[in-house]
């Protein structure tokens, strides 16, 4: 039996024996397709290579490329668990040639891996070709000696594939392989295609066509070759299994939930144990390429897959969060081929174990609401889109978990009406995504950057320095000149102006120059942006003369800007690594931006960073500030790089070489470093030009995600003395020490609290007539005694006290109050057990509200309460409470 890391290393080893460069797989999070919600196929990484926007050091390549079909079109999430080979995540094996091969030799090649390096039995398998690809039959023919009954034509897009309704397109073939006749089905192209017996194991793709938009079609130039297998059905193959949920990985993960959950994979049981196993891998992948769960875009894709396999582990009765707990496993049977997840195992633990946290504590209420729901449905019945709708919205179901359920239960979901209610919302989930948010002019920046190479950065050294301009683009064209007073994107040879990248902000500055003629002129860079990778795209303002193409231009950063962004760079990283020593190692970045102002860093954790945390992170910061080394930068290949220990960005995509820096020593072993990660930006050059690191705020920006703020040198000084001054004023105002500022302003705050709740109190007392003593006499409406009162001065919080003595004094009736503190009003309505079947506490506090301008109450039979606006027309929201009542 061939395990699946043993097929992925033979397909990978066989075509770099046949010239092909081994091409690591990109991350899910797509990094030239604004189209892509994730990486579904194994050719989008290639997709500007076989357009010819992009070009690489090879025509060959090979991957094992990461996928995941869970959003938009491409959304295979219902059927998981259900059926054979439905998966969110898999791996896509191909080969490719960009403008190398064709036809023969990738048929020649796939066929002898499979028949002869995989060893499949040849009398197993048939091709498939388009109908009108008469090379592609006779090439089978004659290179697998296929019979011509083994070779079906199928016409239409099944065997046909296009990139767009424009551009490079061609023919498929593909190759099946047959189960056996104890499993149902016939092969392609017959009335029961549709069965399981035939399986598909590999697809070629001719691309020989260049679609045009009037629908015709010429030849390419250079025709290619695209080829995708599956990894887990061909293991399901080589391992003599139908199912792909029998192969070698998905048996050690199903074992593991078996473990976990106490429950075999067996009966009705095995879809849950499948869902879990086939979705802990695409959660966990996911997280690891720095997608985390959320309401909208990728991330809330993320929280539906995890959402869903958590309901299955409650299904099987897991009483404790699960999916966490078999990240250990998942890591040791595909961490090696992937180091991204052993990278990244802490924070995927956590992630997942939060979530599940979250998603738990209102799993069992959304349930019982379920429950009601569907007590009445028979078979085939429809539940409410509404309800539907409320289990999203209320208790964090996503609707695929809905549906889920339903099928379970033998009924299903109003669709429609779940998505007219989700509209009227507003809400933001996966339907609502339009892009990864990269420039529609990416194919532009791609072209310029194949014409005129890249831009060489020379300011890791220097702030200044010469450049020649290559292109003026303005508005989305080039041009040729910029005159006075016009703002376009300038590209130079080199430039010591950094853009934007690494949550480093651009460099600001001026330029000079003198033209052919000896004319002067001037600009103002005001931001430099990164295309295309490492295209550098100065925005400039030209205040003097005119620019051209090919003049030779002199270029000055903004250099104190430039100082106090390295050191707020340096220090998000020292900060960085102080957040892993203090919080633990679940902690992964999440956003970054610095500037010549302050830096920002996003981070994963879960819960509000306590002040004994902020001040451990300072003070290890400031400790290696103080240490003054020399910081280090060594140009390394990125893997080379994290095995040695350097800290990379989760779903970061790095180039062949990589700037290693490494800043202080260890505080707690000496020979070791402090900070190592992989950057590409500014730094100081040693870590005393830091100066001196304060954190000035922390805050929650998401669930689990937290945001630092803090200042260097400079900023940071001024920062102290501002709060220095504030407590030297308030140490004045009170007549004592500085350092007994803290205990005066305690005892002042303390008295505070016990005069407001004095006066609360008499507030109280002169509402119920004087000491308690007098009681308000009711009035009777319909039968039911009424206290009704406008109190000034009382709010809310004070307003059910008085509500309570008055609904002892009344015995049985209804007291309704309105308080009215700065113009605004609070209603408080109040009703004695005895009369709560025939007044409703609630609907009472609403007609108050509505009559003073507001927009609603909330609360129980006996006892609600609401506000309005408007506190001048509570005598109207008191008539409102009689005319209910007497209705």
């Amino acid at each position: 039996m061939s395990s699946l890391n043993q097929i992925r290393s033979t397909f990978l080893d066989y075509f770099a024996a046949d010239g092909h460069e081994k091409v690591q797989s990109a991350p899910l999070v797509p990094q030239n397709d604004p189209t892509l919600l994730f990486v579904n196929a194994g050719m989008v990484p290639f997709k500007n290579v076989f357009t010819g926007q992009e070009r690489r050091p090879y025509s060959r390549a090979a991957s094992a490329q990461k996928c995941v079909r869970a959003g938009g079109k491409h959304n295979d999430l219902d059927n998981v668990g259900y059926t054979a080979r439905h998966h969110t995540f898999f791996e896509m094996m191909g080969n490719f040639s960009f403008g190398d091969y064709f036809k023969e030799h990738a048929i020649e090649r796939a066929w002898n891996l499979v028949t002869k390096d995989f060893g499949i039995p040849a009398d197993r398998l048939m091709a498939t070709v388009y109908i009108d690809d008469d090379e592609a039959f006779d090439l089978w023919k004659k290179i697998a000696g296929l019979p011509e009954s083994r070779i079906t034509r199928i016409a239409g897009s099944d065997n046909f594939w296009s990139m767009g309704d424009t551009g490079p397109c061609g023919p498929c073939t593909e190759i099946f392989y047959d189960h056996g006749d104890h499993i149902w089905g016939g092969p392609p192209g017959t009335p029961e295609e549709d069965g399981d017996r035939w399986v598909e194991i590999w697809n070629l793709v001719f691309m020989q066509f260049d679609q045009q938009a009037d629908g015709s079609r010429s030849l390419l130039p250079k025709p290619s070759i695209d080829t995708g297998m599956g990894l887990e059905r061909v293991a399901a193959v080589l391992q003599g299994v139908h199912s792909n949920y029998e192969t070698d990985l998905f048996r050690t993960l199903i074992a593991a939930s078996e473990q976990a959950t106490s429950t075999a994979a067996e009966g009705d049981r095995a879809p849950s144990h499948r869902v879990i196993a086939d979705h802990l891998r695409s959660s966990s992948f996911l997280i690891a390429d720095g997608v985390t769960p959320s309401n909208e875009g990728r991330g809330y894709v993320l929280r539906r897959i995890m959402r869903r396999a958590m309901r299955h582990a409650h299904l099987l009765g897991a009483a404790d969060p699960l999916m966490h707990r078999l990240v250990p496993t998942l890591v040791a049977e595909m961490g090696d081929a992937y180091p991204e997840l052993k990278r990244a195992q802490a924070f995927i633990e956590d992630t997942l174990k939060q979530e599940e946290i979250r998603f738990r504590t209102t799993l069992g209420r959304g349930m019982g609401l379920l429950e009601d729901a569907a007590k009445d449905l028979g078979e085939g019945g429809v539940l409410s889109g509404q309800t539907a709708f409320t289990l999203y919205d209320t208790y964090g179901f996503p609707l695929d978990l809905t549906q889920d359920e339903a099928r379970r239960r033998g009924f299903t979901v109003d669709t429609d009406a779940f998505d007219a209610a989700m509209a009227e919302q507003k809400a933001r989930s996966r339907e609502h995504w339009t892009g990864s948010g990269q420039t529609a002019s990416a194919g532009e920046w791609l072209a310029l950057r194949d014409r005129l190479g890249p831009t060489v950065f020379t300011g890791y050294d220097a702030v200044d320095g010469s450049g020649e301009v290559l292109a003026i683009v303005e508005g989305g064209r080039s041009v040729d000149e910029l005159g006075a007073g016009e703002t376009a994107e300038v590209l130079f040879d080199q430039t010591p102006f950094y853009g934007e990248g690494g949550g480093q902000a651009g460099d600001r500055g001026e330029i000079e120059w003198t033209d052919a003629t000896g004319q002067q002129g001037a600009g103002v860079v005001l931001d430099v942006q990164k295309h295309a990778g490492d295209l550098f795209a100065h925005r400039v303002e030209i205040t003097s003369g005119t620019l051209a193409i090919g003049a030779r231009v002199q270029l000055r950063v903004t250099a104190d800007a430039r100082l106090t962004t390295r050191a707020n760079h340096s220090a998000a990283h020292l900060l960085h690594k102080a957040l892993s020593n203090v919080l633990g190692g679940h902690v992964a970045q999440k956003g970054q931006m610095v500037d010549a102002e302050r830096l920002r860093f996003d981070f994963s954790h879960n819960a509000p960073v306590t002040e004994d945390e902020l001040a451990a992170m300072e003070d290890e910061v400031n400790a290696v500030i103080r240490q003054n080394l020399p910081a280090e930068t060594r140009m390394m290949a990125p893997q080379e790089a994290i095995d040695a220990g350097a800290v990379a960005l989760f779903g970061e995509k790095y180039g062949d070489e990589v700037r290693v820096l490494t800043l202080g020593r260890s505080l707690t072993e000496a020979d070791k470093p402090y900070s190592v990660e992989l950057c590409g930006g500014t730094h100081v050059a040693r870590t005393g030009d830091i100066a001196l690191f304060k954190i000035v705020s922390e805050t929650g920006i998401a669930a689990g995600v937290r945001r630092i703020e803090a200042l260097t040198g400079e900023a940071a000084r001024q920062h102290l003395l501002a709060q220095a001054g504030v407590a030297k004023a308030l140490a004045q105002s009170f007549k004592v020490q500085v350092a007994d500022v803290p205990a005066r302003v305690e005892a002042l705050t303390a008295d505070r609290r016990a005069l407001e709740k004095q006066v609360a109190e008499l507030k109280k007392q002169l509402a119920l007539g004087g000491g308690g003593s007098a009681n308000a006499a009711p009035e009777e409406i319909n039968d039911v005694k009424l206290i009704a009162r406008v109190l000034d001065g009382v709010d809310g919080k004070g307003l059910r006290g008085v509500a309570e003595d008055f609904r002892k004094q009344v015995g049985s009736g209804v007291v309704a109050l309105i308080g009215v503190t700065e113009g605004k009003a609070a209603v408080t309505v109040a009703v004695t057990a005895d009369m709560t079947g025939k007044v409703n506490a609630a609907d009472l506090a609403r007609a108050a509200v509505l009559a003073m301008g507001g927009q609603g109450a909330g609360g129980k039979p006996d006892f609600a309460q609401g506000g309005a606006p408007d506190g001048s027309r509570a005598e109207d929201g008191l008539a409102a409470v009689r005319s209910a009542l007497g209705g």
